[in-house]
């Protein structure tokens, strides 16, 4: 497996954190000790993202509560910029590499001060044109979700993000359906290859499925980044905490896609080290099927195919079938005659 072949494995930590800082440098920590690539959190703030008469969604006012606004919610979700700066010092100290998610034009700016490698625009954002164009402005790589989106929907935002500075080379699209948690008949993890294909893009899938198996498919079908979500506790209250893995789930998850990998290989049919040695053993070679004198003409009731495959292969035997022996062979003996 090569670098670029390794999949980015990304801890979204998201809004798990319930606003807690404590609890944000817990899931770095959770996040580095699971084996991800990079933790990914996201940067707003309320005020910024939604207006006091927005609604929440179906699944976050299941989970938080009710009869509070969105921008309410979203005040007590918000990490200040002081918070980002500690949590970008711990990821450093972990060695696992910070990302977010802005929802806001201030907070690009903000992940802009502190030295990101990406960023991640968030599926709400990918109609939100002056939002693109900022984003494009950081010339560094974009992880573009697209969640709700038409295939044209896409096609524009890319356009959008070309036009402003970033070329689809710097650009990878992450299939995502937006509910939480998302059941399997609604992912449609085709649509990512239709992505790749229909815009010359890289792809990835960002998942809120139930579980690890959607996303270890995703990579076996092409996906080059995994994006899942990561909480210490699935039954804390917060909107996302149920599509969430917990450590021990998220860890599983990393191991069966790095044996995934591994198990993908090349595009090169070959036998491995240890077929070559098995096909002594396991194949056939061309033997006497009873005694055959020197100067005989080798006929096919002479001859037979047994293990094992150390003498000429069977594939040869339209080729060893009417020569003339050399010399004698006994019952079961390897044909050792010169091919034509």
């Amino acid at each position: 497996m090569t670098p670029d072949s390794r999949t980015l494995l990304i801890a979204e930590a998201g809004v798990n954190h319930n606003g807690s800082l404590e609890l944000a440098l817990a899931l770095v920590d959770a996040a580095a000790a699971a084996d991800a690539d990079a933790v990914k959190f996201q940067t707003f703030r309320a005020d910024l993202l939604a207006s006091p008469e927005a609604p929440k969604a179906r699944y976050q006012e299941e989970r938080t509560t009710r009869g509070e606004s969105q921008l309410t919610m979203l005040r007590a979700l918000e990490l200040s910029d002081a918070d980002h700066r500690a949590i970008r010092a711990r990821c450093d100290e972990r060695a696992i590499e910070f990302i977010s998610s802005p929802f806001d034009l201030r907070s690009i700016d903000l992940l802009a001060t502190l030295g990101i490698r990406r960023i991640k625009v968030p599926s709400g954002e990918l109609t939100n044109v002056p939002y693109l164009r900022r984003i494009a402005a950081l010339r560094i790589p974009v992880l573009l979700s697209t969640g709700m989106a038409t295939l044209d929907e896409a096609r524009a935002a890319v356009a959008v993000l070309e036009a402003a500075g970033c070329p689809r080379s710097r650009l990878t699209l992450l299939q995502c359906s937006t509910e939480y948690p998302t059941p399997p008949g609604d992912v449609n993890l085709r649509a990512m290859l239709t992505l790749r294909d229909q815009l010359a893009v890289a792809v990835g899938y960002s998942d809120h499925t139930e579980g690890i198996s959607v996303p270890v498919a995703a990579v076996a079908l092409g996906a080059s980044v995994i994006e899942k979500h990561l909480t210490l506790d699935r039954t804390l209250p917060g909107p996302d905490h149920r599509a969430s893995l917990e450590p021990e789930q998220f860890a599983a998850m990393a191991r069966a896609i790095r044996e995934v990998e591994l198990a993908l290989g090349d595009d090169v049919k070959r036998p491995t080290s240890a077929e070559a040695e098995t096909a002594a053993a396991a194949r056939k070679s061309i033997v006497a099927a009873r005694a055959i004198a020197a100067g005989e003409r080798l006929t096919e009731d002479a001859l037979a195919v047994k293990r094992p495959g150390t003498g000429i292969s069977p594939l040869h035997w339209d080729e060893v079938v009417g020569l003339i022996a050399t010399r004698a062979y006994a019952p079961d003996e390897q044909i050792a005659e010169p091919l034509p």
